[in-house]
């Protein structure tokens, strides 16, 4: 790996969008800022790029990734089950945002990738640059730009050289803060917060009362 370097592209130009999009589609890995981490990104059905992106982590194989969509329709096309809790946080002014779903299925998973699990976190983000994305590539799965069980870094450099392999693209998108979204298990009842980060729990428990 030593001398290979990913194709590099600042969030800021124009066909930054376009250059991600097709680098997803054709399979590949993309390093990517969100709104809360820097993260890497794959189409959930390329799954040479799935297998990548758990080696350039060190991430045990059987710990799922989080999917990010668009929208609440893509929620509810990939079978989730919306009950109530999960329902008015996805009305609440804290989606999208930095807020992440854990949701249960509501008829068994309807994507062969989502085969065998019993449930998903699932994130809205705010951030036009990466709903624009995700409007055109489908739900993604994305996750902390990170080795396993340490910090993220906020800045490309950083992130590119702790990882274990090189990402086929990498959008600059600055120095970036590294706090991580607040994790809600719906799928419980009642639901509960199981990882603080940008959401105060307070805030999150004042939408499921």
């Amino acid at each position: 790996m030593d001398g290979i370097k990913p194709l590099l592209v600042s969030r800021r130009d124009p066909a930054s969008i376009e250059s991600t999009v097709n680098c997803l589609l054709c399979g590949g890995v993309v390093l990517l800022p969100t709104d809360t981490v820097y993260g890497l990104a794959v189409l959930p059905t390329a799954g040479e790029a799935v297998e990548r992106l758990y080696a350039m982590k060190g991430r045990p194989r059987q710990t799922n990734l989080p999917i990010m969509v668009a929208s609440e329709a893509n929620i509810e096309a990939l079978g989730f089950a919306i009950n109530g809790p999960a329902r008015r946080l996805l009305r609440s002014p804290l989606i999208p945002g930095s807020l992440t779903l854990a949701l249960g299925f509501a008829r068994g998973p309807i994507c062969a990738w989502l085969a065998g699990r019993d449930e998903a976190a699932v994130r809205i983000p705010n951030d036009d640059w990466l709903l624009a994305v995700l409007r055109i590539a489908g739900p993604l799965l994305v996750t902390s730009a990170n080795l396993h069980a340490t910090e993220t870094p906020n800045c490309l450099a950083d992130v590119l050289s702790q990882l274990r392999g090189v990402p086929d693209l990498a959008i600059d998108g600055g120095v970036l803060r590294t706090v991580p979204s607040t994790l809600v298990n719906c799928r419980l009842d009642p639901s509960v917060v199981e990882r603080v980060g940008a959401v105060p729990e307070a805030t999150v428990m004042e939408y499921l009362k």
